[in-house]
Order: C-alpha cells, then sequence, then structure tokens
C-alpha cells in the first residue's frame, strides 16, 4: 500500500498541536493508518536536553537532528510493515527545520555527517505545510502560557517562522497557511491541503 509522508511545521505558536488531533481524526475516519512522527527538539527539552545544559545551541541543534532522523527511520520501517491501508506518516517538524536554528555553513556540516544533501533531505517528504505563528497577524493569540519549552518573544517568534520558511522554500510542495482566518479555519485549510495531497499522490 501507499505511504505518504507530510511535514507539519511552523513557528512557534502556529498551532501545530493543536492541529494535529484534528487531522489525525480525519485522515482516520477517511481508512488511512496516520502515524504521527513526534517532535524531536520537543522530546528533549522536556528531558531537560537544551541549549542551557549543553552550553551550547549548535550542541543541542545537532542532538535534535541525531534524533529526528532516527525517529524518522524507526517510523518508516514501522509504516513499511503495514500492508492493508494506506498509510499517511504525520511529521511534527522534519529534518529541514534544524536549518532555521543555525549557520548555513553549521547546518551543512550536519548533513556533511550523514552524507546528503538538503534536496535529498527535501526528497524524504511528500508535502510540508507552514503553519505561521501567532505572533504575525494574529498577535492576541501569542503566548508562552501553553508550552513551557516555549521561550521566544513576539519578535523572536517571527524570526524563527521567517527562516522556517526559508529552510522549507526549496521544497515543491511547501505550502504555508497563514493566518487570514480565524483559527478554526485555518485548520480546516490545512486539513483540507493535506487532503488534496493524498488524492494527487
Amino acid at each position: 500500500m501507499s505511504i505518504t509522508k507530510i511535514v507539519i511545521t511552523g513557528g512557534p505558536c502556529a498551532g501545530k498541536s493543536s492541529v494535529l488531533p484534528a487531522v489525525y481524526d480525519e485522515l482516520t475516519r477517511r481508512g488511512f493508518v496516520v502515524l504521527t512522527v513526534p517532535e524531536g527538539a520537543y522530546e528533549l527539552l522536556i528531558g531537560n536536553v537544551g541549549p542551557k545544559s549543553l552550553g551550547s545551541v549548535l550542541l543541542f541543534e545537532k542532538y535534535v537532528f541525531l534524533l529526528q532522523l532516527e525517529n524518522e527511520k524507526i517510523f518508516k520501517l514501522a509504516a513499511n510493515e503495514i500492508k492493508d491501508k494506506p498509510v499517511v506518516l504525520l511529521y511534527e517538524r522534519g529534518v529541514m527545520d534544524g536549518k532555521a536554528y543555525l549557520s548555513d555553513n553549521e547546518f551543512a556540516e550536519l548533513l556533511q555527517s550523514i552524507g546528503k544533501t538538503e534536496s535529498e533531505i527535501c526528497a524524504d517528504y511528500d508535502a510540508v505545510f507552514h503553519l505561521v505563528t501567532a505572533a504575525k497577524d494574529a498577535k492576541d493569540s501569542y503566548t508562552t502560557a501553553n508550552n513551557h519549552v516555549r521561550l521566544e518573544t513576539a519578535a523572536e517568534a517571527i524570526r524563527v517562522d521567517d527562516r522556517l520558511i526559508e529552510a522549507w522554500s526549496a521544497h515543491p510542495n511547501h505550502f504555508i497557511i497563514d493566518n487570514s482566518t480565524e483559527f478554526e479555519e485555518k485548520k480546516e485549510r490545512l486539513i483540507q491541503g493535506i487532503l488534496s495531497v493524498l488524492e494527487h499522490h
């Protein structure tokens, strides 16, 4: 059966964690087996492995990179075991997200360490959906209160958001879901975008 690999990314307080259950429910209802690949950075941060404890942003991003690769490898192996239904691998962030937090040279060195190019990394995913941070055009909704590892100010969130868009810009199926509507409609635009990708995959 088919396996479709979809990244949901975006800046801080973009709604990624809030939309995943709705996407999961809708795709499951339509007969897909949905495997949700966790965000490597979050897994490390809740275990107190972060720039502060390691004393280095570069070192932290190296471990995020390695954990993300390992998570994705394991979930792809698991997806290949499912033979009777189409599978969607739903990634909460992807490997290219690391580029938003590093210099181009630093990220290039990480890629060189595993013998891959940016094009090869992007080719591992069928589509990328970027949810724009609430700090852009929905500033009243921007908060750090609902995520204890989110520390960015609104201005910092915007910078990260811009860097993430740039990091994924070379992907041929890169879709940006902005804040031009209320959040429920933003969520629905994401779901419809994913369904469109699945229809043509």
